[in-house]
């Protein structure tokens, strides 16, 4: 990735307003900061995670701050089943009519080890969480996202999806896979003109991710997820400049 975007991208105050637009992984570090600052900005946030107590500070959160409310849609992605996703995209169509945009900010991954000690239940749970779902979410909500012309879909890259790295198994293969699922999306929907599709790395965060690769580094050696959120904003906002297929890291 030889492009950048912008870390401390700030988006108009009303840039999303009228806009829906779907966050994964919500109750996490980096979803959680991407569904603040839609909201912020005007978003009505459909907040969709696996834990509902989590969603729950967010939706409050979002309520203090006096954007929109938004809507908690809990579910397992791992556990979910095809129809699941199928029955999301039915629901936000029943709801809103529409969709603005999804982030798939929602990740797996069980800690560094070789391949050769690796649980294949851990490498199925990682491939699924961060490659196959974000393509069963999209697929199903596709029709619906491109019912507006300026639609927006925000995949997840990392670094070591571009440059595998010893011990990081599952995750590296499902990040480069995400890389591919996002170009391969974006050359396929490029005729219809939406939506946009583009592939950002946050890189470095604070998160339990990070914990559970360097347990020995000091807690404040990262970044707070907060600091990537306004690239993933940029790549949502329908206002940036940021072209249709980009893949790109956060700086």
């Amino acid at each position: 990735m030889t492009v950048s975007v912008p870390a401390d991208y700030s988006p108009a105050p009303d840039a999303f307003a009228g806009r829906t637009v779907l966050v994964t992984g919500a109750g996490g570090g980096l979803g959680r900061s991407v569904a603040l600052g839609a909201a912020r900005c005007g978003a009505e946030v459909i907040l969709l995670g696996r834990t509902i107590r989590d969603l729950e500070a967010i939706h409050d959160q979002v309520v203090e701050l006096g954007g929109p409310t938004p809507a908690i849609y809990p579910i397992d992605l791992y556990g979910a089943g095809f129809d699941d996703y199928a029955e999301l995209a039915e629901r936000i169509e029943r709801a809103y009519g529409r969709l603005h945009g999804i982030v798939h900010a929602a990740a797996a991954f069980s800690g560094l080890a070789p391949l050769a000690h690796l649980e294949p239940e851990d490498w199925l749970r990682t491939v699924h969480v961060n490659l196959t779902v974000p393509f069963l979410v999209t697929r199903a909500c596709l029709p619906v996202l491109q019912r507006v012309p300026d639609a927006a879909v925000v995949f997840i890259g990392d670094a070591v999806g571009r440059s595998a790295r010893a011990y990081w198994g599952a995750y590296a293969v499902s990040k480069s896979g995400v890389e591919s699922l996002a170009r391969l999306l974006a050359d396929e929907v490029e005729s219809a003109g939406t939506p946009r599709v583009v592939c950002l790395d946050p890189g470095p965060m604070r998160t339990g991710l990070r914990r559970r690769a360097f347990s020995a580094e000091a807690a404040d050696a990262a970044p707070e997820p907060g600091k990537a959120a306004g690239g993933l904003l940029y790549g949502l906002d329908p206002t940036s400049p940021i072209a249709h297929g980009t893949c790109a890291d956060i700086r």
